[in-house]
């Protein structure tokens, strides 16, 4: 095994101007703000508006990285997009990125995961840098959930807006980084889960596209039971693996899908609140967006050796965890 310890460097975020509140989706479809608060813990939503795809969100995220930490875009050796809503269905949106923010001598590529497409993406790219072969890779988690959601079914628009996250990983100096990962799948979640049209075995046609197969179809109560369940379980498993307590966890940094599977999560693995990064209320459920965004917006209050468990649940099913030690002091 490696000796080699991919470490986070640097966090940036990017999310759109538009609000979309409980209060304007109360005029949309037949719900209220109580009631989506009450099962949800959402306030509002960003919407990325026109005719901009989520390349656009991941390349202002990734400018933003790269001034941030004084990066040299053709120093990056890898770019890699977890995303679940690709501008095109080739090129990769990664392509497009590195492309977009001059990260010429960059290979890059996507990881669908839907949900769980940024912790993927991120033990992909932690295992290149432990490999010794490459110094700096961004990986990016990025959704434009607007772009594939149905704005008369109250089940799922009342869920999701859009939101970019990215993070650059560097070799460690020292014992902090990414230390251990559980991930897994179960494809028998797809009827539970899923996009109907626009792939190989429903291509895109007439019928379709006017039916509405094109959008987000989700069976919430099965899922929700499945996320609960996997979501808590793997992040204490990787806990209990590790020899880490409620203690010694500095933070929970769950995917932002429902507060509820957040409260079941931290409850299982005996954190307080205050160990939980939460801001599902400000931007929904940004899909791959949800976790590097949790991390842009608590940067200031991680410390160096902070120990970290992120974790995801995800259609398809895909679920995971992450235990990593934080390598810098926000600022």
């Amino acid at each position: 095994m490696s000796n080699i310890r991919a470490a986070i460097t640097g966090v940036q975020g990017f999310i759109p101007e538009d609000i979309l509140t409980n209060e304007e989706l109360a005029t949309m479809v037949d719900t209220n703000p109580e009631w989506i608060t009450s099962r949800t813990g959402i306030s509002e939503r960003r919407i990325l508006k026109g005719k901009l795809g989520t390349s656009y969100m991941a390349v202002e995220a990734v400018k933003g990285l790269l001034a941030k930490t004084g990066t040299r875009p053709e120093d990056i050796d890898l770019l890699i997009v977890g995303t679940v809503t690709p501008d095109f269905t080739f090129p990769a949106t990664a392509n497009l990125v590195a492309s977009e923010t001059g990260c010429v001598n960059a290979y890059s590529y996507d990881i669908n995961a839907a949900c769980s497409g940024f912790i993927y993406s991120l033990v992909t790219g932690a295992q290149h840098i432990e490999s010794g072969r490459y110094k700096k890779v961004i990986v990016v988690g990025a959704d434009k959930m607007s772009s594939i959601i149905d704005y008369s079914d109250r089940t799922t628009c009342v869920i999701f807006g859009d939101g970019a996250g990215a993070v650059l990983l560097e070799p460690s100096a020292d014992e902090n980084g990414l230390v251990d990962f559980i991930l897994k799948s179960d494809g028998a979640g797809c009827k539970y889960l899923h996009k109907k049209a626009g792939g190989s075995v429903n291509p895109s046609n007439p019928r379709n596209v006017y039916g509405g197969d094109h959008y987000v179809y989700q069976e919430g109560q099965a899922v929700f039971k499945f996320a609960v369940v996997n979501m808590a379980q793997i992040s204490y498993d990787i806990m209990e693996r590790n020899g880490l307590t409620n203690e010694s966890v500095n933070w929970l940094v769950p995917h932002q899908a429902n507060k509820r599977i957040i409260d079941a999560t931290a409850e299982r693995m005996g954190l307080p609140p205050e160990k939980v990064m939460l801001n599902i209320q400000r931007y929904g459920n940004t899909t791959a967006g949800t976790i590097p965004l949790c991390l842009w917006d608590y940067e200031s209050q991680l410390r160096k050796g902070d120990n970290l468990i992120i974790s995801a649940f995800g259609g398809g099913f895909t679920w995971g965890a992450i235990y990593l030690r934080w390598a810098y002091d926000g600022k």
